[in-house]
């Protein structure tokens, strides 16, 4: 009879990638560590090696992927038929919150201020942002709350449990919890970003005019089972921002009335709702009629974790591609040993390096909120950053699923939940348009300091002829009339980014590293995509061993 050998080594797995998992998320990412040192969390450095070795086990990468392949459901009666409004979720949820509160991601940045605080948060933002990116949405918005919270004389009752590290996912009363998260209720169905457009509205209960019922809707109640929210609500002619508790003092529940949860593209692990108010008693913060100021500001803080959360994300996705073109051969030789895929793969290199330290810098400046040239960086720089960086991140995800062929687009691999978290970030908070109309806001209402930044720029590398180049054009773009500002708006914030992305470059890298940025940012002829610049020193194994210390 025939043997049937030949049938099971046709069979034989050959030439497929294994998994990456049980690696340092921190100690490979050189530009990382070095930012760390760099813009003053050096201390942390043996926590972040520590946190960075944690994520990577292969146990956690899989949990990363089950929670968002099992999303939260909506359990809005109990088994009596009476409303409990309650979200389950699965166990690897509320241990990746469990690990994010020891970490402090949610408050360290107010409960340890100084030096490094939020370089330093920023730092485990990214690192925990590659392994799981939902639950990074509760702690943005717990940690933006608090400063706003913080100005108010009752703040000292809700202190102890925002800055507790032991997270309590119990739906109970503050009072008898170890710890509180808070969430954000801003866009309504009629508006979105318009929020001059809500309709919800907020009638006193007391002469003192704090606390107030509340009835009308959110189109996006973010982490609905947070034991509290911050939203806006129409208070007679303006809008006021509102403290609305999930529970009362009296042990009732408040009557937040979750409609359904949203069927999101990605950032699946994470609930967000569609809620109703009947009647709801929310608490003023702030003054009356300076809502929409107060959730702006915290917005600020909130934008910088997109950048974060972006920068993340890309991360994820290029050493994925790295690690793929390292173990896959095609046409007789390694994807890493391949011209043009090394080309492709150059080009995602240098955008993840300069999207980290971007945003490592700006998470500098928020440590720093009292000197006023950093104040007028952050001013400038945080909505530009979340415009083109978060963007970028889309089509580098993308690139990088591509790397991987038809391996990249089965979804027991990575790259599909990779590719589905990328634009959170650059809807969440403000679109693209609405971050690039912000760049020209803080233009306007601050011109002298926004061309001395740029100046600066020259000044200090006059010897780039490139730079100046795109530094003069920039300065030209700051003093356009209002309407051709706006019809440049886009390219007004990406040539910001990039300018100030070559100069860290210019600063903080190996000379050869900088220079291939700035030629292919800036000088460069070729098309709009990755891998598309006519450069031949663009790729280098030095470049390679920097980006993937494999």
């Amino acid at each position: 009879m025939p043997s049937n050998r030949s049938l099971v080594s046709a069979h034989e797995l050959s030439n497929q990638v294994p998994d990456l998992v049980d690696y340092n998320l921190y100690t490979t990412d050189i530009a990382l560590h070095e930012a760390v040192l760099r813009e003053g969390a050096g201390a942390q450095a043996s926590s972040l090696t520590q946190y960075g070795a944690r994520l990577g086990a292969a146990h956690l990468m899989t949990l990363g992927a089950d929670v968002n392949r099992y999303p939260p459901e909506l359990r809005a009666f109990d088994r009596t038929g009476q409303r409990v409004d309650q979200v389950v979720f699965h166990p690897g949820w509320h241990q990746f919150m469990g690990m994010a509160f020891e970490q402090g991601m949610h408050c360290s940045a107010w409960s340890d201020p100084g030096p490094g605080a939020q370089v330093a948060r920023a730092a485990r933002y990214i690192l925990h942002g590659q392994v799981e990116a939902g639950s990074l949405c509760p702690l943005t918005m717990t940690s933006a709350a608090i400063p706003i919270l913080a100005r108010e004389p009752w703040f000292n009752t809700l202190a102890p449990h925002l800055y507790s590290r032991q997270y309590d996912e119990r739906d109970l009363p503050v009072a008898q919890k170890a710890a509180m998260m808070v969430g954000m209720g801003m866009t309504e169905k009629q508006g979105g970003s318009d929020l001059r457009s809500n309709i919800t509205y907020a009638q006193p209960l007391d002469s003192a005019g704090q606390w107030h019922r509340l009835n009308g809707h959110k189109w996006f109640f973010s982490s609905p089972t947070s034991d509290a929210h911050l939203l806006l609500a129409r208070e007679g002619a303006g809008h006021s921002c509102f403290y609305v508790p999930r529970w009362l003092d009296d042990g009732q529940r408040n009557t937040v009335q979750i409609q359904r949860l949203k069927d999101k593209l990605g950032n699946r692990s994470n609930a967000s709702a569609e809620v109703e108010f009947s009647d709801v008693l929310g608490r003023r913060v702030g003054p009356q009629g300076r809502g929409i100021a107060t959730l702006v500001e915290m917005a600020s803080t909130t934008r910088l974790d997109c950048v974060l959360g972006s920068a993340a994300v890309l991360r994820q996705a290029l050493v994925q591609a790295l690690h793929h073109a390292y173990h896959r051969r095609a046409f007789g030789a390694l994807l890493i040993q391949q011209p043009l895929m090394r080309q492709v793969l150059a080009d995602l290199v240098l955008e993840s390096e300069a999207a980290t330290m971007l945003a490592m810098r700006l998470a500098r400046s928020f440590d720093t909120p009292d000197d006023p040239a950093e104040q007028a960086l952050r001013r400038m720089l945080t909505p530009a950053a979340k415009f083109w960086v978060c963007k970028r991140t889309v089509e580098a995800t993308a690139e990088c699923m591509e790397v991987w062929g038809g391996n990249g687009f089965i979804e027991e691999g990575p790259m599909p939940r990779l590719l589905r978290e990328a634009p959170v970030n650059s809807i969440w908070e403000g679109s693209g348009n609405v971050m690039c109309l912000d760049v020209l806001r803080a233009v306007r209402r601050h011109p002298e300091q926004a061309i001395q930044l740029v100046e600066g720029l020259v000044q200090e590398h006059a010897q780039q002829p490139l730079l100046v180049q795109a530094a003069h054009t920039l300065i030209g773009q700051f003093r356009m009339t209002d309407e051709v500002q706006q019809l440049g708006a886009r390219y007004t914030a990406q040539l910001l980014v990039l300018l100030v992305q070559a100069d860290l470059m210019l600063r903080h890298t190996p000379d050869w590293l900088a220079r291939i940025f700035i030629e292919s940012r800036l000088g460069a002829p070729g098309g709009r995509v990755f891998g598309g610049q006519a450069i031949a020193a663009l790729a280098s194994d030095a470049l390679f061993a920097r980006a993937w210390p494999h």
